[in-house]
């Protein structure tokens, strides 16, 4: 009944953040990388059906046999799949059908959970479920987010909620300068061990030796990155890494997504709307490319992810989420999570001895081992308990659209 419990529980947090989309907000899709919000809600009901009930429910009958090509995300061996660019075309299904789906599919699995499941396998890949359906809870807010953000009336997903625990006797605009935590030279064991859930990819745990570093105790504020911008700081090639250089400029970036100018005022779009930016907040929704050449100007660098688990693994994991229902970096405090995924030098690689599993399942995160970039830490969109020390999160270089920001390493 546990799990039945955590299945019933993750469900009902992805639809209640559906809850104040219209359907036609469910329709849309602004860029190549963000899916609808429907194609969401169906893909990971598609999971639990595809993955759990067809192989392993005695009776089970598929909802609609073409939804295994509309609804696959990138699982090869399952077969064809719609692409992704193509999943804002699909004014068919309905959301009211999409919406059935999810029935069908949530009856059949407390079915099949209600009596318990003794096959340890099977109960992994549930779990697994859930967590993947976590991951799709935060890829719906931002996904939204930059749907609404393209729009030139910039909409709001919900009204704005005033929040006196923000207020500062100042008037908001100061914050204590950032202070580093130093760390010693040597070797040092990092990836998931021990028991509670662990994506593949956290994992196996192995040696690294490190050179003596100092990590920052809270991430890089908007107030700062305000100085990078007014010190030229798009503007000077060589703060830029080649790669970054020359798509600053084919997008033409001066300031973090979302953020614009009215009347001399800097605003970022929210999921609340236009909002002035708040200089004690963390500045959010920047690539790789900006954080790094942020650190270039500050005189320090981004941290390893190395660095940043070994500083990580005895804290508590007491950053913003999610669930506290705000959707928007609150001012920086010193944690390592929450707030905004923080962006490493790391690239996104297999640890030493590192295999995927076997099956479709081996393609959850082994295969995008290329060209990406690690982050660490989750975000204020991140489901609260879905993050750990260990955890792996990986964009390309140039995303923007994550809730996404800087924390400084520097050497010792």
């Amino acid at each position: 009944m546990a799990l039945l419990d955590a299945y019933r529980a993750v469900r009902g947090q992805t639809a209640a953040l559906c809850a104040p989309l219209s359907a036609e907000d469910q329709l849309v899709q602004s860029m190549p990388d963000a899916s609808p919000t429907k194609w969401h809600l169906a893909h990971t009901s598609w999971f639990f059906e595809t993955f759990v009930l067809e192989p392993g429910a005695a009776g089970y009958r598929p909802f609609d046999p073409t939804y295994r090509f509309l609804f696959n995300s990138y699982y090869e061996t399952v077969g064809a799949r719609l692409e992704r660019p193509r999943r804002g075309l699909l004014s068919r299904p309905s959301l009211a059908d999409v919406q059935a789906y999810r029935r069908h599919v949530d009856d059949a699995m407390a079915r099949l959970l209600e009596p318990g499941l003794d096959d340890p396998a099977r109960a992994g890949t549930v779990e697994l479920g859930l967590h993947h359906e976590q991951q799709h809870q935060e890829l719906i807010l931002t996904d939204i987010k930059h749907v609404l953000g393209s729009n030139p009336l910039r909409p709001a997903y919900r009204p704005a909620a005033s929040d006196a625990s923000d207020a500062d006797d100042d008037g908001g605009t100061s914050i204590a300068p950032a202070k580093f935590r130093p760390f010693g030279e040597g070797l040092v064991s990092i990836g998931h061990h021990g028991p509670g859930f662990a994506f593949d990819n956290e994992g196996p745990r192995h040696r690294v030796f490190l050179r003596g570093f100092a990590l920052g105790d809270r991430p890089v504020t908007c107030g700062e990155y305000l100085d990078f911008m007014r010190d030229g700081g798009y503007g000077r090639a060589t703060l830029w890494l080649s790669d970054g250089w020359q798509e600053r400029q084919r997008e033409g970036w001066q300031a973090p997504l979302y953020w614009e100018q009215l009347d001399g005022v800097w605003m970022a779009f929210t999921l609340e709307g236009l909002l002035p930016v708040d200089a004690r907040q963390p500045v959010s929704h920047i690539s790789y490319f900006e954080a790094d050449a942020y650190a270039r100007w500050s005189g320090a660098r981004l941290p390893t992810e190395a660095e940043w688990e070994h500083a990580a693994r005895d804290l508590p994991v007491d950053g913003a989420f999610a669930d506290s229902g705000r959707f928007h970096p609150g001012p920086a405090r010193a944690t390592m999570f929450g707030d905004v995924w923080q962006w490493t030098q790391s690239p996104y690689a297999a640890y030493p001895g590192y295999r995927p599993p076997g099956g479709a399942i081996g393609e959850y995160n082994g295969k995008f081992m290329c060209n990406q970039m690690v982050l660490r830490g989750g975000s204020c969109l991140t489901p609260a308990g879905h993050v750990r020390a260990t955890y792996r999160n990986f964009f390309p270089a140039g995303t923007r659209w994550q809730s996404s920001g800087i924390r400084l390493a520097r050497d010792t």
